[in-house]
């Protein structure tokens, strides 16, 4: 995927990256295939495929975020979707948080040498254990996943950072209907409301992706998230 493919594919997000933006981009390929070689962060290499099933796939979020607002990434990772969404939307705020720290170096040294370090920051720990910390709970707009979890997991993992109002975003694939099902009786107890999904296509191989929006509707009560392991060991179903 070329420079003029991307940018005809962020159009239905209706953004349009500048020179500054496109730098920022390829400086973050070329660090996470850097690293990739000490740290094994990700399986797909190829800079093509980075850009397509990396960049482009994490601001496919942006067809039902907003481009101004304080989001959590949880289990982030690499950095997917926070950093793309980061460098694409210049008034969003993120928190990057990842149970490996190795994973967490490498995204503070990406934040730094990207130029991002007003506007995100990176977070060892796990999600069960930093949702209880009042500095974190129930203070952003947003929470998103890239994660493999299943859906009713990453609902106990992320609602919990919501506040009243703000939602929680899952990227999902062709499975979502099922797992919606499966997560609703959970979405209740933790303060969610009636879920809903938006359909995309990844460009270049028609992959199907579908983003899952949790609203929150209500607090989460102190009991969720239950302690580490224990919700994806025993889900709330």
């Amino acid at each position: 995927m070329d420079w003029g493919e991307f940018i005809a594919a962020l159009a239905p997000m209706g953004v349009t990256p500048g020179d500054r933006q496109r730098e920022q981009l390829q400086l973050y390929s070329e660090m996470l295939r850097e690293y990739n070689e000490r740290f094994n962060l990700t399986a797909i290499v190829l800079e093509s495929e980075v850009w397509r099933k990396h960049f482009l796939d994490s601001l496919s979020a942006l067809l039902v975020l907003p481009h101004r607002a304080r989001g959590i990434d949880i289990g982030s990772g690499a950095g997917f979707p926070g950093i793309p969404l980061a460098i694409i939307c210049e008034e969003m705020h993120f928190l990057l948080l990842d149970s490996l720290k190795k994973r967490v170096g490498f995204l503070q040294e990406v934040i730094t040498k990207v130029g991002l370090e007003t506007r995100v920051s990176a977070l060892h720990g796990r999600a069960e254990d930093v949702a209880r910390q009042s500095l974190y709970r129930e203070k952003f707009d947003f929470a998103i996943s890239r994660g493999v979890a299943k859906l009713v997991v990453l609902c106990e993992l992320s609602l919990p950072f919501v506040r009243e109002g703000g939602f929680f975003v899952a990227m999902k694939g062709p499975r979502a209907p099922l797992e919606i099902e499966e997560a609703k009786h959970a979405v209740s107890l933790l303060g969610g409301g009636k879920m809903s999904m938006v359909a995309w296509c990844l460009p270049g191989g028609e992959e199907e992706r579908l983003l899952v929006v949790v609203p929150k509707i209500g607090s989460t009560p102190l009991s969720f998230p239950r302690q580490a392991g224990l919700p994806e060991k025993k889900p709330l179903l």
